[in-house]
């Protein structure tokens, strides 16, 4: 029982531990040790340790060689374990743990219910799979896509007939339903639980997809205008554009409305409307610069946005090392985007570079020989 106490409390067993080596082809350098190399690389790719086959390679050096390493890398992305690894990268980006507290107004909202949550988080796991690695296309084009997939709980909240249980699904031309911004996953977990909010779902599209961080609100905000049930102003436009005369809370929403406000056309569970308290809805924004008329046309903006791919690749990034990325990391990270770039924007592409890359297996001469990684893009551990 001491044996067993100790190794389960040990951080050898609790942590993913970076060990390093000399690396003897530049002298200075430091990099990653064979077994390191291989837990990172397998965590990365199938979010799993390594197996047999990558142990022995890591035991024989096969691992700290260009041509092994190569050999190595392409032999997990062919694998059909490459789905849990793509799945536990989004669901960490996209933040999905915060879906398992979501809660809505069942008498505002009675279809939704916590299958409705599970197949929307679910849906969008095998859309962003199918399109990047199934059919390998353009990473942005899933902000433009009308291919995904519907379950029976999905289908009674869109009002379309769906047979049981998993299905391909394509939105007919006219639909609003166009790319994962207009998804129940996006659109009811960065919502409230009775209501819409157009400044967490543009909060959530800036951090979340263009990496630019939204100020925090500063203490003591009067919210009263855009959470009064019976103000006289009758869609979220009216209430923020009051809200934001408030100088103090212009900053902040003027980054987030704009674009958060394409999306009112969905309720805070995702359901279309068209018209809120029995006013029409004006879906009508702009993104730094780009203007657009609906959710649509904010897809298409997004799309076209240079920040979206290199927000990627930060984040898969950041979430293969275990770290943030610093200032040291940049040069790497620019080199990845500009490849991620050349090769159509496909994410196998990216993995493939990502790891094969020198920011995923040297680390900087000032770095300690040993630290602890945490392998998730928020800094948690996994």
């Amino acid at each position: 029982a001491v044996a067993l106490n100790s190794m389960l409390i040990s951080p050898d067993f609790l942590f993913v531990i970076d060990r390093y080596e000399p690396d003897p082809d530049h002298p200075g350098v430091m990099r990653l040790d064979a077994y390191s190399y291989a837990t990172r690389l397998s965590l990365l790719l199938w979010n799993a340790g390594p197996d047999d086959e990558l142990i022995r390679a890591a035991e024989t050096g096969e691992l700290q060689t260009a041509a092994g390493r190569a050999r190595q890398v392409d032999r997990l992305l062919a694998s059909s374990r490459l789905e849990s690894g793509v799945r536990a990268f989004f669901e960490d980006m996209l933040g999905f743990d915060d879906l398992a507290s979501l809660s809505k107004d069942a008498h505002i909202y009675p279809v939704f219910s916590g299958v409705t949550l599970q197949d929307a988080r679910e849906q969008t796991l095998r859309t962003i799979f199918d399109q990047l690695v199934t059919r390998k296309m353009d990473y942005r084009d899933l902000f433009t896509t009308r291919d995904t997939f519907i379950s029976p709980a999905l289908a009674a909240l869109l009002q379309v007939p769906a047979p049981p249980g998993w299905s391909a699904y394509t939105s007919p031309e006219g639909s609003p339903r166009v790319g994962l911004l207009t998804q129940i996953s996006f659109l009811s977990g960065h919502a409230h639980p009775g209501r819409s909010s157009p400044t967490l779902r543009g909060k959530a599209l800036r951090e979340l997809l263009l990496c630019q961080k939204v100020p925090r609100p500063p203490p003591n905000v009067d919210f009263s205008i855009v959470e009064n049930p019976n103000s006289t102003m009758k869609t979220a436009r009216e209430r923020l554009t009051a809200h934001r005369a408030n100088p103090v809370c212009a900053g902040c929403h003027k980054l987030t409305d704009p674009i958060g406000l394409a999306l009112e056309n969905f309720d805070g569970a995702g359901q279309f409307r068209e018209t809120e308290r029995g006013a029409p809805i004006d879906t009508s924004g702009s993104l730094d610069g780009r203007e657009f008329t609906d959710a649509i046309g904010l897809g298409q903006a997004l799309h076209d946005h240079p920040a979206l791919p290199a927000c990627l690749v930060q984040r898969v990034y950041s979430y293969a090392t275990g770290s943030p990325v610093a200032a040291n990391d940049k040069p790497v990270v620019q080199q990845l985007t500009k490849r991620f770039a050349e090769t159509g924007y496909r994410l196998p592409d990216l993995l493939r570079s990502m790891a094969l890359s020198p920011g995923f297996s040297n680390v900087s001469p000032r770095a300690a020989p040993e630290r602890t990684a945490l392998n998730s893009t928020t800094g948690a551990s996994r």
